[in-house]
């Protein structure tokens, strides 16, 4: 009866006919995806739950006999709620989840080639999707006000201070002024539960639109490479119901996933960072920024130049430059590494030497600045740091590269032999 009203008003059969009724791949690495999806979602509802709590302010008020900003006063007292502690853990590692989920899967992306034609588009899409997501985290960093928010996010305003010719300006607009200002917090907030939050679920929108306009891609096997080449209706099964009970299930596993690591393992306890103080120890960012906050590591500090007027600065190289220059090759690898015609399968990443050492190469070199963010525990050198490094890069390169090239080469004298 409700479904008929319904129907009646919203053609919901036709809905049903048009998308319910396509296919979803049942390999496992597609779920990747909807780690990223339903890490969103949790993050969306604990997010209310914090935002109905959180006061967006550095007005001092008392806590506990001492004077602190309103800001951590009110994350402290969220902490002291039943289950608020766990929620804020919850909203923690569901962003740390959504970040990794969606680089593990342009990873799966990047060496399975699916990003070639006619699926350009997408890829950019799920980076910048990245991108975004990465930014959420960096604007939810500060909003505890904690030793640890605001040591963190200085680094990134020295940054942004340090692009050439603009660099005032960027400052001022992202940090509302000189940092920390009183208008920051509140600048951060609407970044954080408005504006990234809008430009994420455009993003995830237009991502699972043209998902379903191309299809997935396919592992490409004798039994279905006309298929697949053809560009035809691939293998998978309905999204409803088959697929939509799978999904709400992974979805309740995920949750009590996240739970159980929320419960136990505790992140960004701002009662022992405590307010913002002088004197601030050395704090790391989480995972995630580690890799430019490692690169800043191993850039000499005595290093400047003028280009033009702009004044270069290590903070420039390394948080503007070199995350930069980043992005813009992974942007360019669809048009770098074209096919001959549309591709509706996935590669073999055994099948290409080149693009799948090049990838082996520049993880370990992402992973080694991981590491170069820790050299002062290590009491590595930043010199011998670079060295470690580069060395790394090119012997992971090098090794995986000829091993694929001599792989490769058995398995062409094995077909010629067939």
């Amino acid at each position: 009866m409700i479904f008929k009203w319904l129907d009646e008003r919203l053609e919901l059969r036709k809905f049903k006919d048009k998308f319910l009724s396509k296919t979803f791949p049942t390999h496992p690495t597609f779920l990747l995806g909807e780690i990223a999806l339903f890490s969103f979602i949790i993050l969306i509802i604990t997010g209310i739950f914090l935002g109905f709590l959180y006061e967006p302010s550095t007005k001092m008020v008392p806590l506990f006999g001492a004077m602190v900003p309103s800001a951590y006063a009110s994350v402290v007292r969220i902490d002291l709620l039943p289950m608020g502690m766990i929620i804020r853990r919850i909203h923690h590692w569901s962003a740390m989840i959504m970040i990794a989920a969606i680089l593990v899967h342009l990873m799966r992306v990047y060496f399975t080639a699916s990003y070639r034609k006619p699926r350009e588009i997408n890829w950019l899409v799920g980076l910048s999707l990245w991108g975004i997501a990465m930014g959420a985290a960096f604007t939810g960093y500060l909003l505890p006000y904690s030793n640890f928010s605001v040591t963190a996010t200085s680094i990134a305003y020295y940054m942004a201070k340090s692009v050439p010719w603009i660099g005032d300006w960027i400052s001022r607009l992202l940090f509302a002024g000189d940092f920390p200002s009183s208008g920051t917090v509140p600048r951060f907030f609407f970044m954080h539960v408005m504006l990234i939050p809008i430009a994420l679920i455009g993003l995830i929108g237009l991502h699972m639109l043209i998902l379903v306009k191309q299809k997935h891609t396919e592992p490409l096997s004798n039994k279905n490479r006309k298929e697949a080449e053809g560009g035809k209706r691939l293998i998978g099964i309905p999204i409803w119901p088959e697929q939509a009970v799978i999904s709400l299930s992974f979805f309740f596993f995920l949750l009590f996933t996240v739970v159980l690591i929320a419960t136990y393992i505790p992140l960004n306890p701002i009662e022992t960072y405590g307010p913002p103080s002088p004197g601030t120890p050395v704090m790391r960012p989480d995972w995630y920024f580690l890799i430019v906050y490692g690169f800043l590591k191993l850039i000499p500090g005595n290093l400047s130049f003028s280009v033009l007027g702009g004044k270069i600065t290590p903070e420039t190289i390394g948080g503007v430059i070199f995350p930069t220059f980043t992005f813009v090759v992974f942007a360019l690898i669809p048009f770098l590494d074209r096919g001959k015609g549309p591709q509706n399968y996935i590669e073999n990443p055994l099948h290409r030497p080149f693009m799948t050492s090049f990838g082996i190469g520049g993880g370990i070199f992402l992973c080694m600045l991981v590491v170069a963010g820790y050299i002062d525990v290590l009491h590595i050198t930043p010199e011998a740091m670079t060295v470690y490094t580069i060395l790394s890069s090119l012997a992971a390169w090098g090794i995986s590269y000829t091993l694929l090239r001599l792989y490769n080469r058995k398995r062409m004298e094995g077909d010629n032999v067939r």
